[in-house]
């Protein structure tokens, strides 16, 4: 039966002890009735012995049966009334063990509204904090060992052309003075994609570790993007792209780091360009809505498979993996991209189907006070 109104185990004691000692006397007044009954019909009959004597009991041998009857009716139901919580009390210490011994799948019961059940209940806490805690550990592992594994390629890729096309310079004494500077020219760019990836590197250990801040201004994100299109432009002419871009408004102001949004919308446009080649066409959207201004960069090329867009954001990931090697890049970008905008407070989000791959860039027009935040 549970009792609603005990709160706490030391309310529990109280109560177990009042109605203890409301049985306890019930049966000593019992047992004092059944002995004075008992020693009335021996006297009766006349039997006689070293207790039992003609005046009744002896006062020590009552003394005796009297609180033999108390000690042990105090004592057993008080154990009965206890017993439930003298078995959860093992339970909570069994399952301590557990967590100890790294079981943390099997939550304990929560049982009443006591220090007890409170116990158990920050037992679970803790055994879903813990068990998160490992899961990140062991995500932190693997994305470390993504790392290393992408770094090495990435880095080493770029730097063996490097070495190799000025290898062949530096020994090939007859080369003309043409090709010559074909070759350096090659192991130029390849240096400057070197220099793209470390700094790339770099900065996402930078936003990773919340060591970017924010240098707000007030920039125009038409103009912003018309200039992100025209650097792309030799990037769109190489791939055979066309490139639309549509505004609804010819000025679009808003209050944010203008180094970190040209990052960002070139992270979405080289992604674009990289898996949109096969769509012929990107298209470049900037809209308001409400105290958001709302970016959309559009590709035509494979769809991203539904499986695939909760975690395009994550560090190190690339869809179609087998494809990835040939389009370059540390698998970054996006997960730049996405702290970039969170560092904006503002939104990312993906959508992927025959119509095209679309993401959206959700930024407040206003930071701080009067704004969004």
């Amino acid at each position: 039966m549970k009792l609603n109104f005990i709160k706490t185990f030391g309310e529990k004691i109280i109560f177990c002890l009042g109605v203890c000692a409301g049985i306890t006397l019930g049966v000593v007044l019992a047992v004092a009735w059944l002995v004075g009954s008992v020693e009335q019909y021996l006297r009766n009959s006349g039997y006689r012995s070293a207790i039992l004597g003609p005046d009744g009991l002896r006062p020590e041998a009552r003394i005796f049966f009297l609180v033999a009857a108390a000690v042990l009716t105090f004592s057993v139901s008080f154990y009965l009334m206890i017993r439930e919580s003298i078995r959860y009390i093992h339970l909570l210490a069994a399952k301590v063990r557990e967590i100890s011994e790294g079981d943390l799948d099997h939550p304990v019961e929560v049982r009443g509204s006591d220090e007890f059940a409170a116990m158990a209940a920050d037992l679970n806490a803790m055994q879903k904090n813990v068990k998160r805690l490992m899961e990140k550990e062991r995500i932190a592992e693997h994305t470390k060992n993504d790392l290393v594994s992408s770094v090495a390629h990435d880095l080493r890729t770029p730097l063996t052309s490097i070495i190799g096309y000025l290898g062949w310079v530096r020994t090939r004494k007859d080369l003309d003075e043409a090709t010559r500077e074909k070759y350096l020219e090659i192991a130029y760019s390849k240096a400057l994609r070197l220099e793209q990836l470390t700094n790339e590197l770099f900065g996402f250990v930078k936003l990773e570790h919340n060591e970017m801040t924010l240098r707000l201004g007030k920039l125009d994100l038409v103009q912003l993007m018309e200039q992100m299109l025209d650097e792309m432009t030799p990037s769109f002419v190489e791939n055979d792209l066309t490139v639309q871009f549509c505004h609804g408004e010819e000025v679009m102001v808003v209050e944010a780091d203008g180094d970190l949004l040209a990052r960002l919308f070139a992270n979405l446009l080289n992604n674009a360009v990289k898996y949109g080649k096969e769509g012929k066409q990107i298209r470049v959207e900037v809209e308001t809505s409400g105290l958001y201004a709302v970016t959309k960069v559009i590709n035509y090329g494979h769809v991203i498979p539904k499986n695939e867009l909760d975690a395009i954001f994550r560090k190190f990931y690339r869809t179609e993996q087998s494809r990835s090697r040939d389009t370059g890049g540390t698998g970054l970008g996006l997960a730049i991209a996405e702290q970039i905008v969170e560092l904006h407070h503002g939104e990312i989000r993906v959508k992927s189907d025959l119509q095209g791959t679309v993401f959206e860039v959700e930024l407040p027009m206003c930071q701080g006070e009067g704004g969004v935040s």
